[in-house]
């Protein structure tokens, strides 16, 4: 997959970003500078950075430049994980088999997709995550294409949506809720077992700086998955 060149500008200065390689306050290489390095017009510079101005990563002040915003005071308890890797460090075979893909308007009864939507149109993606050719979780998820318009462009049985996202959209903030839950009606077909198994459901959104992403709920089996945090001074989440 090939982002178009105002996105990989943007992607390489987010990264630079949330890698803290640009510290807050820093200035950004000015516009002329950035079309030297990549070859393009004024016009695909502007594009990406304002692109980082409306997800709130910069700030641009007249006659001084672009400069990296200061973040909010955030920390995150549990990261976004990447299934396959996940799958693949345990020493399982990964696979994601698709059940529905479409572009369509958000549900005007539902203000949450909404406001994933924006003025945007969402892609609608849902799967089941495989381990070992067993099913592990059925996702359904939703993406802005407003804020991620190459994600329409992918191939979902190549490359698993949240996976594509998590190494092509650096998220600024994230948030987890989790539940017990039984399996019920498809998801109990989808996952091979009966219904009221219990099953544990994650439902995430994040956001790149001030725009959301995407919306996903997962439903995993509850004896084959499991999520931990660590806690203290000094200590990383996990």
């Amino acid at each position: 997959m090939t982002l178009s060149l105002h996105e990989r500008i943007r992607t390489d200065i987010e990264a630079g970003i949330l890698s803290g390689k640009l510290a807050p306050d820093q200035r950004i290489p000015v516009e002329h500078e950035l079309m030297q390095t990549y070859g393009c017009s004024r016009m695909t510079v502007n594009k990406a950075l304002s692109a980082l101005v409306a997800a709130g990563l910069i700030d641009r002040r007249k006659r001084a430049g672009s400069f990296v915003a200061r973040p909010k005071v955030d920390s995150m308890v549990l990261d976004v994980p990447d299934l396959a890797a996940e799958v693949a460090k345990r020493g399982g075979v990964y696979r994601y088999r698709l059940l529905t893909r479409m572009v369509r308007a958000p549900d005007r009864d539902n203000s949450e997709e909404r406001a994933l939507a924006g003025t945007g149109r969402l892609l609608q993606i849902d799967g089941v995550h495989l381990a070992d050719g067993v099913p592990l979780a059925v996702e359904r998820r939703l993406i802005s294409l407003n804020a991620v318009p190459a994600i329409e462009e992918i191939d979902p049985e190549v490359e698993s949506p949240g996976g594509w996202l998590l190494r092509h959209v650096p998220w600024t903030e994230a948030e987890t809720r989790i539940s017990a839950v039984s399996a019920e009606g498809e998801t109990a077909a989808l996952l091979g077992v009966d219904p009221t198994t219990p099953c544990l459901l994650v439902e995430r959104q994040t956001w790149r700086g001030k725009e959301r992403v995407t919306s996903v709920q997962q439903c995993f089996l509850g004896d084959q998955y499991s999520l931990v945090a660590r806690f203290g001074h000094g200590v990383p989440a996990k």
